[in-house]
C-alpha cells in the first residue's frame, strides 16, 4: 500500500488519507482509526492539527490516526455527511462509532478513543 504521512511542521504522526486510499486504511483496518476531516483554510481546523498529530504519536501501533482535506476530498466527506470542520470520526470494524465537531482538549479526544481499545 503506498501511504503517505500528512505534511505538517510538527513530527508527522497522522496518515493522509484521501479518497482513493480510505477504504483500504480507514474501513479495512484491524485497528481502531481517527478521521480528522479538516481544510487548509479553517482556523478551529488548526487548533487541533497539533492534537490530532499528538495522539498519532502517543498511540502509534494501536490506532490509525488520519487526516482528510476535505477540499481535496469530497467523494469520503459527502458519504459520511461531514457539514462542519473540524470533524473527528471514530471508526472501529470499519464503522463510524462515535463523532467529535469541533475544537476540543485532547483529553476529550483521548477518552473516546480509549474506549475503543
Amino acid at each position: 500500500m503506498n501511504v503517505q504521512w500528512f505534511n505538517e511542521k510538527t513530527t508527522n504522526m497522522a496518515l493522509e488519507i484521501t479518497d482513493h486510499n480510505f477504504d483500504e486504511i480507514v474501513l479495512k483496518s484491524d485497528k481502531p482509526v481517527l478521521v480528522d476531516f479538516w481544510a487548509e483554510w479553517c482556523g478551529p481546523c488548526r487548533m487541533v492539527g497539533p492534537i490530532v498529530q499528538e495522539i498519532g504519536h502517543d498511540y502509534e501501533g494501536k490506532v490509525v490516526v488520519g487526516k482528510l482535506d476535505v477540499d481535496s476530498n469530497p467523494g469520503v466527506s459527502v458519504k459520511f455527511g461531514i457539514r462542519n470542520i473540524p470533524t473527528i470520526l471514530f471508526f472501529k470494524n470499519g464503522e463510524v462509532v462515535d463523532k467529535q465537531v469541533g475544537a476540543v482538549p485532547k483529553q476529550i479526544l483521548v477518552n473516546k478513543l480509549e474506549t475503543l481499545l
